[in-house]
Formats: structure tokens, sequence, C-alpha cells
């Protein structure tokens, strides 16, 4: 009999999406803005790397004007030779243009606020000014043999009309991509929908979304950015970033391969170990239930689910962990009931009647409720005293750990 690993009805209602979807990921910029988090310049090598093999399009490399070192990182990552485009962040100030133009990045993504708070009380500046800044500096990166983009920050709460001039004026000074941002995160998937379409109304020029997790709603966010005509999604691993963060590159990639079957190309079997890699650096826990990438996303504890995965483990997952590099595991505690004993028991060719078994799990459930997850050493310590058997242990594991 074949399963389906989704549900049917996902089928019967999906959007149209684009015909070409590209992911800027912006691990190295905005992941980096997450406070705490500083990555060395040969670790944002070895980022740019792997976001590469993997097939990700294109590297947000950095922000080159914050610093001497991160101009020159940024530099030697658009020298590497990547399959990736590299581009890097600057503000529509001559000083950051000329840093990008020194780094040779592919493009050069210009931002600037849009919003009267950001207006008033961050740049000071009214909307004429901020619209003139606009054409001069798409004018001066193109002088220096730059590509450039134009993204608005703080997109979801500006003026709709002046957004649309804002927009209107970068197409005409050949911006080749017009970026919406979601800054603070305080849009739901039907503004976001809403915006983009109102753009694409007044542009051919194709459009970016970057967007904040600050209602937990980027991923669904980026979805409806796309159903509405967005081409581009702003990306970081495990979603690191600013506050709570942004889009979480492995959710994006694995909602459109399942639920939207758009297979963008990644190759998802390793976002497991690029994400390790940067939850490392950036010396941060990967957390145990992130989705597809922390090592709850595939652990099951339950009796009932446990007696249901091992006769097949699609009853309690959508996708198989490997296509993640996740692993599945079966772990004992409170809930824990006697399939997972005797499949652990037949492993080691170990026999014990029905008594004996309910024996094992009541002392599991116990140490379950005494301090919640029974290790395997817990575990095979147990057997050892009710069957008054020898066994070799296992070595203990750090708890939250991947094997």
């Amino acid at each position: 009999m074949k399963f389906s690993a989704v549900s049917p009805y996902n089928a019967a209602s999906l959007p149209k999406l684009p015909e070409e979807i590209s992911i800027y990921d912006s691990t190295l910029r905005d992941g980096e803005q997450m406070p705490g988090v500083h990555f060395t310049p040969e670790q944002k090598i070895s980022i740019a790397t792997k976001l590469a093999d993997i097939g990700v399009h294109q590297i947000e490399a950095g922000f080159p004007a914050v610093s001497d070192e991160e101009l020159r990182t940024v530099k030697k990552i658009a020298k590497l030779g990547l399959d990736s485009e590299i581009i890097c962040l600057a503000r529509t100030l001559q000083a950051d243009i000329d840093a990008a133009a020194d780094c040779d990045v592919d493009m050069v993504l210009l931002f600037i606020a849009t919003s009267d708070i950001h207006l008033n009380y961050k740049l000071k500046m009214t909307r004429e000014e901020a619209l003139e800044r606009v054409t001069k500096s798409l004018d001066y990166a193109h002088a220096l043999g730059l590509k450039a983009s134009l993204s608005t920050e703080d997109s979801t709460r500006s003026d709709l009309g002046f957004l649309k001039e804002v927009y209107k004026a970068s197409e005409e000074s050949h911006a080749v991509r017009l970026g919406i941002t979601d800054t603070v995160g305080c849009a739901g998937p039907s503004a976001i929908s809403y915006l983009v379409r109102k753009i694409k109304e007044g542009t051919k020029t194709p459009i970016s979304a970057h967007l904040h997790n600050d209602f937990g709603l980027a991923t669904a966010n980026s979805i409806a950015a796309l159903s509405s005509g967005a081409e581009a999604i702003a990306t970081t691993v495990g979603g690191i970033g600013e506050r709570a963060g942004n889009v979480p590159l492995e959710q994006f990639v694995m909602t459109l391969k399942h639920l939207y079957k758009r297979d963008l190309e990644i190759k998802t079997e390793e976002l497991s170990e690029l994400s390790r890699m940067v939850f490392s650096y950036a010396d941060l826990e990967v957390p145990l239930n992130q989705p597809w990438i922390g090592s709850n996303a595939f652990t099951h504890e339950s009796g009932i689910h446990v007696a249901a995965v091992l006769n097949c483990p699609m009853t309690y997952e959508c996708v198989d962990p490997e296509d993640v590099g996740n692993k599945r595991r079966l772990v004992f505690g409170k809930h824990s009931g006697t399939s997972l004993v005797k499949n652990r028991l037949s492993e080691r060719s170990i026999s014990a009647d029905q008594d004996q078994i309910c024996d094992i799990v009541r002392k599991i459930k116990k140490a379950g409720e005494d301090h919640g997850r029974v290790s395997d050493q817990e575990f095979w310590g147990i057997v050892r005293d009710t069957l008054h058997i020898k066994i070799d242990m296992p070595e203990e594991q750090e708890r939250g750990k991947s094997p």
C-alpha cells in the first residue's frame, strides 16, 4: 500500500508560484546581527563555501561598510569562485557603495527606510529627500559598474503610495530587483500577499522579500510573498538574526519541496550538517524542537507512537529524517510502552517474559517521572538489574546532543 507523506489536501490548494525562485541567504550578515553572535573571517568563508555546496543561489556575504575586517572578508568570499552569486549590503551612501565596489561582488543590495517612523526618527529626512537618495545611489552604483537592487526598509509600515514612488523611481534607475522588507515582522500572510500584489502591479522588475519572525510567521509569509509574485526570499540558517530572527533556510526549502512540490535543487540531506556548523560557530545550541534540524524533530517517546513507528515510520513522520541529514531516535521516558523494550532486547538477543518486560516498563516510567528522558545507559541498567544478567553498558551521551 502506498502512503502519502503529507496531507492530500495540499494538492487541492497549491498556489501558483513563480517559474524561478531564488534564495539569497543572509546568515553571514543578518544572522550575525543576532546579539552576541560573531563569526570569524575563517568561519564566514567556511559557511559561504557550505552554502554554495548545497546549492544556495545567492549569498549575502556581509555589510562591507561595517568595518575594515568585514570588507576584507566579503572581498575574500567574492574571490572564492563559488557557484553561488555573492551579494553584499549597502546603505544609499557613496562610502557604502564604494566599499561594495571594492569587494567586487556580483550585486550590491542597496537599502533605505521608507516608513514615516524611520524617516522621522532615524534618518531625519523627508520622503522627497529619501527618494532623491535612491535615484542618486543607484546611478552612482551603476557608474561604478555594479549591478544593484533596491530594498525598502520597514516596507510593511510604509505608505503604499510612497512605496510605489520609490519602486518606480528605482526601476527607472535600472535596479535589477526591488526588495520588500518586513523589518519588525509585524505583517501576516494576507498583508504580505496584498503588498506584493500591489507592488507587482506597477513594475516588471523582479521582487524579493526579506521577512522577520517576530510573530512566528516568517516562513508562512515567505510562501505568501511567492504566491503573490515575489521571486526571491531572504533566509538564514536556523532562522538566526535580529530579535526573533528570519525565515529559516531549512524550513523554507522543505516547505516548498514537500508541501508545494517545488524542488529548488538544494541538497537537503546536508541541512542538518550546515545548521550544526553555523550554530557551533555562533556558540548556540540548536533548539531541541527546531523543525527538521533539532534532535527532537524525529524523536519519539510515547509508547503508542513508538509502536506505530516501528511498524511504519510514516505514521508519525511526514518526511524521512535522512532527507535533511537528521536521525530517527526512539527514546525512553514516562510515556514508554512495551514495544520499544521488546525491540531493544531483540536487538541484543536478550530473552524476557511478559512479566519481566512489564516490570522493566514500570521502572522506566518511574525514572521518567523522576527526571524526564531515560538514557540508554539507564535503560540497560534497569534491564540488567531486572533480569539479573551481565550487560555491556553503552557510553552516556550528553542530553540534547545528536548521537
